[in-house]
């Protein structure tokens, strides 16, 4: 995970890809307002015509999102359990961004992955304190190793519904307003070890047509050593 707050840069970062999200989803049509008393910042209530869903928005600087699993060891995850869909917002690459995508993903399907995702690391004997982040890759396939990329993909298998190109655009100015289930300072050991790994051809080429837009047939890599 990024530490979205370790800079006023990565803050206003924040704030721009969470207001970038209501507006996207305001372009498909939905009027977009404050869950009443709902408590949470990153909650809403879209509406459009007689439907009515309640969505929580999920902003990331690394492609990478999480829900925290309830404290009290009841089981099921805070704020994911209360929604018909989450609303994925991110940056296509931590480091050297092009893109910023908003992405619609059904509440059912979100958790069916973060349960995924939540055993499998059990399994592994990974530590997994109760009310801390589970968190899941948007862009990286699902696969069952390593074994953060279990539940993995979402940002795959739902396109995003309306795409920024940060080259030419910018994020809108926010209001402060940000996603807050999940503690700033947390971090994710298997999204650090992700990114610092080996990069294969494969995985380069993956990553080059997601960011050019074009399919993985048309990349081309040689090595000259």
């Amino acid at each position: 995970m990024t530490n979205v707050s370790g800079t006023p840069h990565k803050r206003a970062t924040r704030r721009g890809l969470f207001a970038f999200g209501v507006e996207s989803l305001q372009k498909e049509g939905w009027t977009v307002s404050r869950v009443p008393r709902g408590g949470k910042a990153s909650l809403r209530e879209i509406t459009r015509g007689s439907k009515k869903h309640r969505v929580s928005i999920r902003t990331s600087q690394d492609a990478w999102i999480a829900f925290p699993r309830k404290s009290d060891g009841s089981g099921g995850w805070v704020t994911l359990d209360e929604v018909d869909f989450v609303l994925a917002v991110s940056v296509d690459d931590r480091h050297n961004p092009v893109f910023a995508r908003a992405h619609l993903i059904p509440g059912d399907e979100a958790r069916a992955r973060f349960e995924r995702a939540y055993a499998a690391r059990k399994a592994a004997k990974h530590t997994l304190p109760n009310g801390r982040g589970i968190w899941l890759s948007l862009y990286d396939t699902e696969a069952s190793e390593p074994v953060s990329h279990v539940g993995a993909g979402m940002g795959i298998e739902f396109p995003a519904i309306q795409t920024l190109d940060l080259r030419t655009g910018t994020l809108p100015a926010g209001a402060g307003e940000v996603d807050d289930e999940v503690a700033d300072e947390e971090d994710e050991p298997e999204a650090a070890a992700t990114a610092e790994a080996p990069l294969t051809i494969p995985e380069a080429k993956r990553r080059l047509a997601a960011t050019l837009g074009v399919p993985e047939s048309s990349i081309k890599i040689s090595i000259e050593h």
